[in-house]
């Protein structure tokens, strides 16, 4: 999340100084084209966009986490969906997918609320992919 607001910030000050400076020297141009440079390069570093996941455990206990995830891998072991279990203190989560729309999400959760009913669509940082 941090890396996306850097870029963005880096992009509005590229926008300000081109705007600002129409009329602006060499000197002034291969700072802009700098900083175009340095958004490009931070843009292919960055292996994830904001996208949703399908939360289907939220609470306290690692173990029951765990549990969740391992029932998930079992009920749909040929599935192509990624799960993870994510801490943050003092709460584990458990989600899935790495869906790219809220349309995406929607059928995932269709497919997986017969046996997961609390699960619900979550706004997250998901995975490209190629």
């Amino acid at each position: 999340m941090y890396c996306y607001f850097l870029r963005t910030v880096l992009f509005f000050i590229v926008v300000l100084i081109t705007s600002f400076n129409a009329n602006a020297q060499s000197k002034d141009d291969s700072l802009a084209h700098e900083l175009i440079k340095k958004h490009i390069l931070l843009n292919s570093m960055k292996q994830t966009v904001p996208g949703f996941r399908i939360q289907l455990f939220f609470g306290g206990q690692r173990e029951r986490a765990y549990e969740v995830r391992t029932d998930f891998l079992r009920e749909f072991a040929d599935s192509k969906y990624n799960s993870y279990v994510i801490y943050q203190q003092p709460n584990f989560k458990v989600r899935i997918g790495d869906c790219r729309t809220r349309l995406d999400a929607m059928k995932l959760l269709k497919e997986v609320q017969p046996f997961f009913g609390s699960a619900f669509i979550v706004k997250d940082e998901v995975k490209l992919s190629y």
